[in-house]
């Protein structure tokens, strides 16, 4: 077994709301690891139609990969991992794989859709049965344990993806105001717009000039032309009871 690894933020589970909680904790600074164990259900996803920004709908597996792009540009890491066992330590939590690799971590999200035997070694956490698992949590996302969320449809939120999306982002921002941080305001406002009336820049928030927006609008461009401009590689996955004999 590895030694076990430092982090801030384990995010256990690469779908929508892990991603998006993972974008949120690291561009604002914390040292954010992502474990994916690749079964994210939105690969199933013939065509997705309600995503906001999409008005002809968006390959749901070119959708996955732009999450996962953005949250790496923020600063996330993501590795290919099943997690086994997530246990309480002295200093927050011990997040160990099922190739025997631990990691040391303050905050844990769970996202894994309804896989809970991971969370079984935690004491204070509610599983609910209701036909599949859920974890028992608030509004917010916060478990009965300090430092431990569940976000997306783990944490009871309907089966869409823009909504799982956002209470990841949510339970990320909530961890960052659990943690004592400044409120994250996500925001780019023009030169000028905060301090030209002698306010002070919010918590995360940036101004920039013409230049600057130009240039980032051009990289934008360029990305996004580069990622759709071709069909996405990736195969159509089925739900594994059609491949059953």
């Amino acid at each position: 077994m590895s030694q076990s690894v430092p982090s801030d933020v384990v995010v256990v589970g690469g779908g929508l709301a892990g991603l998006s909680a993972a974008t949120f904790t690291a561009r604002h600074g914390l040292d954010t690891l992502v474990l994916d164990a690749g079964g994210s259900l939105l690969r199933r996803n013939a065509h997705l139609e309600n995503f906001p920004g999409f008005p002809a709908g968006v390959n749901p597996r070119q959708l996955l990969d732009l999450l996962g792009e953005q949250a790496e540009t923020a600063g996330a890491e993501r590795l290919t991992a099943t997690v086994r066992q997530v246990e309480r330590s002295d200093d927050g939590f011990r997040v160990e794989t099922e190739a025997g690799d631990a990691f040391r971590t303050e905050y844990v999200v769970a996202a894994t859709k309804n896989e809970t035997s991971y969370l079984e070694d935690v004491d204070g956490v509610g599983i609910l049965d209701r036909g599949k698992a859920y974890v028992d949590t608030d509004e917010r996302g916060r478990t009965g344990v300090d430092g431990l969320y569940a976000a997306g449809r783990l944490a009871e939120k309907p089966h869409q993806a823009i909504v799982c999306a956002g209470h990841g982002a949510e339970v990320g921002v909530t961890i960052l105001e659990d943690d004592d941080r400044p409120f994250y305001h996500d925001w780019v406002a023009p030169d000028g717009y905060f301090t030209d009336r002698r306010r002070d820049l919010p918590p995360g928030c940036e101004e920039i000039g013409d230049a600057e927006r130009e240039e980032r609008e051009r990289r934008s461009l360029e990305t996004m032309r580069e990622r759709f401009a071709e069909p996405h590689p990736d195969k159509q996955e089925t739900h594994p009871s059609l491949h059953e004999e």
